[in-house]
């Protein structure tokens, strides 16, 4: 419940106490808390007890953070047979791997064609396009926009 309290925070709540409920009546106050916390606890339980020996010996495998989405997703993706297939049959870092073979094949094969007769299919995207002319205009319609 408390796991994610630092040292700084519990530091900081320590000297709130004190400052609050004064040296005299802190170790009462903590006393109390603990007891009222304790009380909870051994209630919660309880309730968890009574609700599973109510819905009888086919919920016994039933947990209450089931209940949570996110625990609820987590587990029917992990359980499920089918998606464990689905997750086992589609490989990213194989698929990616047949991909960079075949394209470093693929270059390695057409290396000695590509020396021997240059051929453009298209504009070279890497080039930066020329300037136009300052005396040509672009295109600009105004009534259209």
């Amino acid at each position: 419940m408390f796991n994610d309290i630092g040292a700084l925070e519990l530091v900081t709540i320590v000297v709130l106490g004190i400052l609050v409920f004064g040296p005299d009546k802190l170790p009462k106050v903590i006393q109390d808390v603990t007891g009222f916390i304790r009380k909870v606890r051994a209630f919660s339980d309880s309730a968890k007890h009574d609700i599973r020996s109510e819905l009888g010996p086919e919920f016994k495998d039933f947990e209450f953070e089931d209940l949570n989405p996110k625990t609820f997703i987590r587990k029917q993706l992990t359980e499920n047979e089918d998606l464990k297939e689905i997750r086992t049959s589609f490989d990213l870092r194989k698929e990616l791997s047949d991909v960079s073979d075949a394209v470093k094949s693929s270059e390695a094969g057409a290396a000695p064609a590509a020396a021997a007769t240059p051929a453009v299919t298209g504009p070279d995207l890497l080039k930066k396009p020329a300037a136009p002319a300052p005396d040509e205009r672009s295109r600009f319609d105004a009534d259209a926009t």
